[in-house]
């Protein structure tokens, strides 16, 4: 990408912000977020990550400015979230290397679960108005009618294409969830694997703060063990890692979770992998774990008492 073709808003709020402008573009991503990579004039490397402003943002970067503060490998913050017409918009630190770490066996399922206990702990001295309305691909608990929360790109799209054992694990899923009133939590909910690197056995960084969730820490840790794996179309691991990942979670923890937890766990589990293959049929993509789906849903739903 050029310079002359960033958005026209950016040097100047660059220079507002950072004290220098961009000279020159390092990478350009774009998915619920466009997260551009910028050398300053001066030499400094950051990153300005731009989102539609739906009121999320600034509890998701104050919390991730806190966890940095207290060494959690994340990004630190640089600027405050800053409105730019209907955008919110923030920069921080550029924290390249690291590796991805491929796989879904019970082993690596163990070594991300040790990470989301940390982190999960690392947040309960995060004081931050909710991040509501919580990412779409969890928002089990929504308000809107419907199994699916309202998103007009999908609604408008022929959801008979949806297959209907995906709507049924859904609709199961989501009503165990909704029937707990388990006490909310902040958490990460895009916990996947393109979201993390690593040196050797350690953790390096965690992104996508903006994918904070509000909810039971059952449920966020339920999401995180089936999605852990994700590098791109839906998926779901086999039922033994998400075990691992749920008992290395309670380990790390130094707590084990009650019998209500245990199945809202598994019924979190379910949520992600349903709303992508969702998404993937809407879009006419094939779903790599409609097959993984199709043959662990009666004993996730088993166990989540769904």
């Amino acid at each position: 990408m050029l310079l002359d073709d960033l958005p026209d808003w950016l040097p100047a709020w660059c220079l507002d912000h950072l004290g220098d402008r961009p000279a020159d573009v390092l990478f350009r991503q774009r998915s619920m977020s466009s997260v551009l990579g910028l050398r300053l004039a001066g030499g400094t490397y950051v990153v300005v990550k731009a989102r539609h402003d739906d009121g999320r943002a600034r509890s998701c970067v104050a919390a991730q400015a806190r966890l940095a503060e207290n060494g959690f490998p994340c990004a630190r913050p640089l600027t405050p979230v800053v409105g730019v017409g209907p955008l919110a918009v923030h920069a921080e630190e550029f924290r390249p290397g690291g590796e991805v770490l491929h796989g879904d066996t019970p082993d690596l399922a163990v070594r991300y679960a040790k990470v989301f206990a940390q982190l999960m702990t690392a947040l309960e001295d995060v004081a931050v108005t909710p991040p509501l309305p919580n990412p779409r691909w969890v928002r089990w608990d929504h308000p809107d009618p419907g199994l699916w929360p309202a998103i007009e790109s999908l609604d408008e799209k022929d959801q008979s294409l949806v297959p209907a054992y995906v709507t049924d694990i859904a609709d199961r899923a989501r009503r165990r969830m909704l029937a707990t009133d388990l006490p909310r939590a902040l958490g990460h909910a895009d916990f996947e694997a393109h979201n993390l690197r690593w040196h050797g056995g350690q953790v390096w960084i965690v992104h996508d703060w903006d994918s904070l969730a509000w909810q039971p820490e059952a449920a966020l840790v339920g999401a995180a063990s089936t999605v852990f794996p994700k590098l791109g179309p839906a998926t779901l691991p086999p039922i033994e890692s998400t075990e691992a990942f749920l008992a290395a979670y309670q380990d790390a923890r130094a707590r084990s979770f009650t019998a209500e937890e245990q199945q809202i766990a598994w019924a979190a589990g379910l949520w992600p992998a349903a709303h992508d293959i969702r998404w993937e049929s809407l879009h006419g993509y094939t779903a790599v774990s409609g097959g993984a789906l199709w043959t662990q849903a009666a004993e996730r739903l088993r166990r989540a008492n769904a």
